[in-house]
């Protein structure tokens, strides 16, 4: 009794710990030790009778506890057994796949019932285990009531974690075991060699093998989520949550997209703004290409509206129609308002003008633009009041200069900027795709969602300026305002990057929601750009985010058209032009890869990855075992004493017919255990018997020959068992924990 209180109480530790540390603060310490202690209870009784009644007692006051619910209303077999309990623990275990954690209890206190509720229910399974001397099926227990919250909850001191769970493994090894003393060193041994291999390995230490950040043991819908606060530009940051939600699936081209849901296109107070109106037919004739409107050109897509809560409708590129059932409102510029907002499983079918356009044909683009563009507020305003004159007008960058005066000085460093990247050109695709790579690719800038801020200095500016540090909102609110101060009419866009596609088929979670720049040509109208480094792709050949851009044939392109400028200017800006590898993309970092969502090359579904992981967990403890026999084995045969090799030779022998099941006594002699061998497993082993015999009783003369006689009649009696034996019983026999003293 006193050993299994010890293993236990120990292990139920470990497990209350481990399960603890997802609470912040942790306010219950001592009601989970209590449930410890009451797990522990029908462990120490007996009979067998007496440890069922003692479990069924014990079982309402745990509920109790762990739900806080009266022992009445749990009774077994009650009317209120599964319907608040049940109710409660469901609920409760759930919310663990839909709250960031640690999680507060005193606000989710469904999820620290169910935290209550593991901590009893593990312990009392382990000392269960224990007290039936079952040490592999405690030590599996015991492994998954302590590593289940690392699945949840990565982070923190893991390597120590690691090292108290593989303490709590080797005490159950050896605290179940009749002979602990002569197994601590070589299980010690083997379970530490095994666990260094795991962590070593490259398959096994990343997280995304496993992917356990996203098991989810249940398909109940996903709660609503908005992605507002990516399109909001305060530029203060943004944090995705740590668990992705499915927010649309499309069947459409299979080409990316981006998906539109709205503009923004004012830039007031130092930040861009959803500024929506309806176009005049006569204004939306001069903006819009007359192509633009034959819906046989547009690309068709059919939108499933998931867990999005938004009053957007989404789709890609620039959206010219829109065919659904509910009520819905035409706000402008390709954007459409549903008065009672999306909802769950609503289906819509969209079309979207995507032109693409070669390089070279918008190089040849002139700065024309149509008077509604260039209107005072429109889509050349810099601040309110402030508007910048068209691009390549004479003077106007002097002219705008002197306006920007007072709150609006610090913008004349972004006009700086702005033209030493562009260099001097008539060409507006020219200055709208240097700027694109400059800040996605060649300009030294780094993605982050949490920033620092320049105090006193606007946002923009300092990003442009100083600290080259920024997520989405600052790339694309730099680019369209830079290239408004150039002259070129150029906004906001937010939406979604592409997603994952399967064919044609696209699947777009919250951690998807971007913002990028929509920049205006005249014959094309808008066309997407996007200078966020590694955050998505654009399909559209004349953008260098596309991985059909050629940036060597732009550079000859463009270098033509530019003088002096970073990216396509010969002989001018800081030492003339970059090189050609410049305009290529930048790889995807590290940071990027965790806020896109992208899948790691081996990351498994959900619940493969729960597979997978019983799977590792079970090699693991069947690993351990059979290098902790066969160290102990060896161990046996590190001497040069005859008689003490033919005694390991028996000793050898015997664990093997002990563990397939065989019933021989460990003191029995050399030819009694020959003899067993013979009879039950039908497998002549006199000569070994014999050998063994001579090895260790024969004449000390005769014994070191008759030792090596022994070890070489043993193997191969061991091969002919092996070939004897089915293969599930060799499989069991590796495993088996009967030789090594356990009963």
């Amino acid at each position: 009794m006193g050993r299994t209180f010890a293993l236990a109480a120990t292990a139920g530790a470990v497990i209350a710990v481990d399960w603890l540390r997802l609470e912040e603060p942790r306010i219950d310490a001592n009601r989970a030790a209590a449930l410890v202690a009451l797990a522990i209870v029908p462990a120490l009784v007996r009979p067998l009778v007496l440890r069922v009644v003692a479990l069924c007692a014990t079982l309402p006051f745990a509920a109790w506890l762990a739900f806080s619910l009266s022992p009445s209303a749990v009774r077994p077999g009650g009317s209120g057994y599964l319907g608040p309990l049940g109710g409660r623990f469901r609920a409760g275990f759930l919310d663990f796949y839909d709250f960031r954690l640690p999680f507060d209890p005193s606000a989710r206190t469904r999820m620290h019932m169910v935290v209550l509720a593991a901590i009893f229910a593990f312990t009392l399974v382990v000392a269960l285990l224990v007290a039936a001397r079952w040490a592999l099926a405690a030590v599996l227990a015991f492994l998954l009531g302590a590593g289940w919250p690392a699945t949840l909850l990565a982070g923190g001191h893991e390597l120590g974690r690691g090292a108290v769970i593989l303490a709590g493994v080797l005490m159950l090894l050896a605290g179940l075991s009749n002979r602990p003393g002569r197994l601590a060193l070589p299980a010690t041994a083997a379970v530490v060699l095994l666990a260094l291999a795991f962590s070593s390995s490259p398959a096994v230490a990343k997280s995304a093998f496993l992917d356990w950040q996203h098991w989810d043991f249940y398909n109940r819908p996903q709660k609503p989520v908005t992605v507002r606060y990516v399109w909001d530009s305060n530029y203060s940051g943004v944090r995705f949550p740590k668990k992705r939600t499915t927010v649309l699936t499309i069947d459409g081209p299979s080409t990316a997209l981006y998906w539109r849901a709205t503009v923004l296109e004012r830039f007031v107070a130092d930040r861009w703004t959803e500024s929506l109106r309806i176009e005049p037919p006569e204004e939306r004739r001069l903006v819009v290409p007359r192509t633009a409107d034959r819906i046989a050109n547009a690309i068709r897509q059919e939108v499933r509206v998931g867990a999005l809560d938004d009053d957007h409708l989404i789709g890609g590129t620039i959206p010219v129609a829109y065919n659904i059932s509910e009520p819905a409102r035409y706000a402008g510029q390709g954007v459409v308002l549903l008065p009672d907002r999306l909802h769950r499983d609503q289906h819509y079918t969209v079309w979207s003008y995507a032109p693409s356009p070669s390089p070279a044909e918008l190089a040849g683009v002139p700065a024309s633009y149509p008077a509604p563009l260039t209107a005072p507020g429109r889509d050349l305003e810099i601040a309110p009041g402030i508007d910048a004159a068209p691009f390549g007008v004479p003077g106007r960058e002097a002219e705008l200069s002197a306006r920007l005066t007072g709150r609006l000085e610090p913008y004349r460093r972004l006009l700086d900027r702005a033209r030493a990247v562009a260099g001097r050109t008539a060409s507006p695709y020219a200055a709208a795709v240097a700027l694109e790579t400059w800040l996605r690719s060649s300009g030294g800038f780094t993605y982050s969602e949490q920033p620092g801020l320049t105090p006193g200095v606007p946002a923009l500016v300092g990003f442009v300026t100083e600290t080259k540090t920024g997520y989405c909102q600052h790339f694309a609110g730099s680019m369209a305002l830079m290239l408004r101060l150039l002259g070129v009419p150029a906004r906001v866009a937010a939406g979604f990057v592409s997603g994952k596609s399967s064919g044609t088929h696209w699947t777009v979670t919250d951690h998807d929601a971007h913002t990028w720049v929509e920049v205006w040509f005249r014959g094309y109208g808008w066309l997407p750009f996007d200078p966020t480094p590694g955050r998505g792709r654009l399909s559209q050949s004349y953008s260098s985010t596309s991985r059909a851009f050629n940036p060597a044939a732009a550079a000859r392109l463009l270098a033509g058209l530019v003088t002096g400028g970073e990216v396509f200017g010969k002989g001018g800006g800081a030492g003339g032009p970059l090189p050609l590898d410049s305009l290529r993309p930048s790889p995807r970092s590290a940071a990027d890869v965790g806020v896109r969502g992208l899948s790691a090359p081996f990351a498994k579904d959900n619940h493969h990855s729960l597979l997978l992981f019983l799977a590792l967990l079970g090699a693991a403890t069947c690993g351990t075992i059979a290098i902790a026999k066969t160290v102990r084995r060896r161990l046996r045969y590190l001497t040069r004493d005859p008689r003490r090799i033919a005694s390991a030779c028996g000793l050898e022998l015997w664990e093997f017919v002990r563990d397939q099941r065989l019933s021989v006594a460990r003191g029995a002699t050399f030819a009694e255990l020959g003899g067993a061998v013979t009879d039950e497993l039908a497998v002549d082993a006199t000569a070994f018997a014999h050998a063994a015999s001579a090895a260790r009783f024969g004449p000390p003369a005769d014994a070191v020959a008759s030792a090596r006689r022994a070890r070489t009649e043993l193997r191969e009696l061991k091969r002919r068992l092996r070939r004897r034996l089915f293969v599930l019983d060799r499989a069991r026999g590796l495993v088996s924990l009967r030789s090594l003293g356990f009963s």
